[in-house]
C-alpha cells in the first residue's frame, strides 16, 4: 500500500509576474487530484522570501521500499532496546489480554 508524501516547490522573490502565473497554472495543472496544494509566502528580509507551494503526491516504489527497509530496522532496533532495558530491570512486560492491548508489568 502506497501513501502520500508531502513535496514542496520553490520561487524564488525576483520573477516577473507573468513568469509566476505561468509557473503555478503549469504547476496546477500536473498535480494529481486531489493533491490539497497551499501556496505560502516564506522567508525573510535577511535571507530573502520566496514563495513555497506544498502538495501531496503518491510515494514512488523507491520511496516505499527505502522507506520498508528504514521501518523494519527501526522496529528491530525498538525490540533489541526492549528486551535490553526488561534485562536490565528484571521486568517483563505484555500484553494483557482483554485490557485493548494495554502493557502489565510484571517485576
Amino acid at each position: 500500500m502506497k501513501r502520500r508524501v508531502k513535496d514542496f516547490v520553490d520561487i524564488a522573490d525576483q520573477i516577473s509576474l507573468d513568469e509566476l502565473i505561468e509557473k503555478l497554472a503549469e504547476l496546477r495543472e500536473s498535480l494529481a487530484d486531489p493533491s490539497e496544494a497551499e501556496l505560502r509566502l516564506r522567508g525573510d528580509e535577511v535571507f530573502g522570501h520566496r514563495i513555497t507551494i506544498s502538495y501531496f503526491r503518491e510515494q514512488t516504489d523507491e520511496e516505499a521500499e527505502i522507506e520498508k527497509r528504514y521501518a523494519e530496522a527501526a522496529k528491530e532496533a525498538k525490540e533489541r532496546e526492549l528486551e535490553r532495558l526488561q534485562a536490565e530491570l528484571g521486568v517483563v512486560c505484555y500484553a494483557a489480554p482483554g485490557k485493548r492491548g494495554k502493557l502489565r508489568i510484571v517485576a
